[in-house]
């Protein structure tokens, strides 16, 4: 991990994280019928899938924090859209499973050291142990919200857990892809030097793709 947050690469994790929160926006309502089911475990490996793009351009743990605070964000305002009280199941339990995840998979790459993690394999590894890890935590939630965890019907087996094969077997392949996203990120910077400082970026590109993605979550709810 690198001693000193890259600032400059603000711009591109706050597109990140407003694309992620638009992923989020857009699973939540094609997947809400299917709340008894694995929508849980599919959104868990599309977060990996940001998480590990963020860390890719940072490698630091504010990138991440950043990310994950813009994307909770951004459920706050799904939730105003939908007329939900912030500390509705729907809205604190994603947000919990955001930051849990973000914290499995900074505390897994910490344990797994950058020379495994550059390997296709140890991207992999580092998804799948991820996964493992956040929705083990994730029946903690109803400590953090006072909300419990949906459980499988007619038991009282959380959903995260006994869809855990899933979450763990996409995120194998969500991971990886993550890195490689956040590899092209960081290459198309290379050939536009200093972007990340630039006044256009800062000032209207960062910005406009934020709103644009509260537009797109907003048209999705009208259209749904």
């Amino acid at each position: 991990m690198a001693n000193k947050f890259p600032s400059g690469q603000i711009p591109s994790i706050i597109i990140l994280g407003a694309v992620w929160g638009l992923a989020e926006a857009s699973l939540g309502l094609g997947l809400q019928k299917c709340a008894s089911l694995a929508s849980g475990s599919i959104m868990t490996a599309a977060a990996l899938f940001f998480i590990a793009a963020t860390w890719t351009l940072t490698r630091h743990y504010i990138g991440l924090v950043i990310a994950v605070f813009l994307v909770s964000l951004m459920k706050m305002f799904d939730a105003l859209l939908l007329s939900l009280p912030l500390r509705h199941g729907a809205v604190a339990n994603p947000i919990f499973a955001f930051w849990t995840e973000a914290l499995a998979f900074a505390v897994i790459a910490l344990v797994l050291k950058e020379t495994l993690a550059r390997k296709k394999s140890g991207q992999a590894v580092l998804g799948g142990l991820s996964a493992l890890a956040a929705v083990n935590l994730f029946p903690l939630v109803k400590f953090a919200t006072g909300i419990p965890a949906c459980v499988f019907p007619g038991t009282n087996y959380p959903l995260s857990l006994y869809y855990a094969p899933i979450a763990v077997g996409l995120s194998l392949l969500t991971v990886p892809l993550g890195f490689l996203a956040g590899e092209k990120i960081a290459v198309a910077q290379s050939k536009a030097p200093a972007f990340g400082q630039t006044w256009a970026s800062q000032y209207i590109v960062t910005p406009a793709a934020l709103i644009v993605c509260l537009l797109l979550i907003a048209v999705i709810h009208l259209a749904g």
